[in-house]
């Protein structure tokens, strides 16, 4: 029933996980796709080689997503082997997996966070915007943190709080433009980020918590992300869509 054949899909932090699950599943209902990565180049070139497979154009660019000019770059490289920004799917963060209490929070872990998580998603956001007509979308991943918060780890959920006002405010802005601007919120997801906190009985200990007793898969994120790209989804905008199992209800 999704068809993306025409559109062009760019997604950060696209080599591995839920920005490799995006991209794909993106790629199966017909988009061309541009991923962004920062240092797993051989799972990037692995990717758009399975993307292509499906019959689709796709290419892979390198750079510290954290920054304006790496943004930049990766659009307006998008833009140049594509001609236009369909879709943006702004994935790509840091959970950093230790818990730390707010009186030892130290600088350099703050301002990575808040750069990584935040400041990328509003360099990439303007970036895309530049080059995006009607019809377009913005996704941003953001976190069921952001939404209750999360102790010892009071730089992330920030990030992800930020993070869903940044996209309520724009789908605001945007909405004359005929731009849509969505947010998913997972919870616990399978992903190469937490495999400290799943060691041992963690793992069991975390699923006794959520309603539907399992963690999500990176395609269980993928989902609902190309249901906000689709026609399906075009009078949703300003919407956190909360994807974790019945663990936060808070929709």
């Amino acid at each position: 029933m999704i068809d993306l054949t025409g559109k062009t899909a760019l997604v950060t932090g696209g080599a591995r996980g839920i920005g490799a699950a995006c991209a794909r599943l993106l790629a199966s209902a017909g988009a061309d796709v541009a991923i962004a990565y920062r240092s797993r180049a051989s799972e990037a070139a692995q990717l758009v080689d399975a993307l292509r497979g499906l019959g689709r154009d796709a290419v892979a660019f390198q750079g510290d997503l954290a920054t304006r000019h790496a943004n930049d770059a990766f659009v307006a490289s998008a833009v140049e082997r594509f001609g236009h920004v369909d879709i943006f799917v702004g994935n790509a963060g840091v959970w950093p997996d230790v818990a730390v209490p707010v009186e030892q929070l130290d600088d350099a872990r703050w301002h990575h966070t808040v750069a990584t998580n935040l400041d990328g998603m509003f360099f990439g956001a303007r970036a895309a915007v530049r080059h995006m007509g009607a019809g377009g979308r913005l996704i941003f991943i953001s976190s069921t943190a952001g939404q209750r918060g999360e102790a010892g780890h009071a730089d992330y959920a920030a990030s992800k709080g930020a993070m869903i006002s940044f996209v309520k405010s724009l789908a605001v802005e945007l909405g004359p433009r005929d731009i849509t601007v969505n947010s998913i919120a997972p919870g616990w997801v399978d992903t190469e980020a937490v495999t400290r906190p799943f060691a041992a009985e963690g793992r069991g200990r975390i699923e006794a918590n959520i309603p539907l007793g399992r963690v999500a898969s990176p395609a269980d994120i993928a989902g609902p992300v190309l249901f906000l790209a689709s026609p399906l989804a075009r009078h949703i905008t300003g919407e956190i869509l909360n994807v974790n199992g019945g663990s936060v209800l808070c929709g």
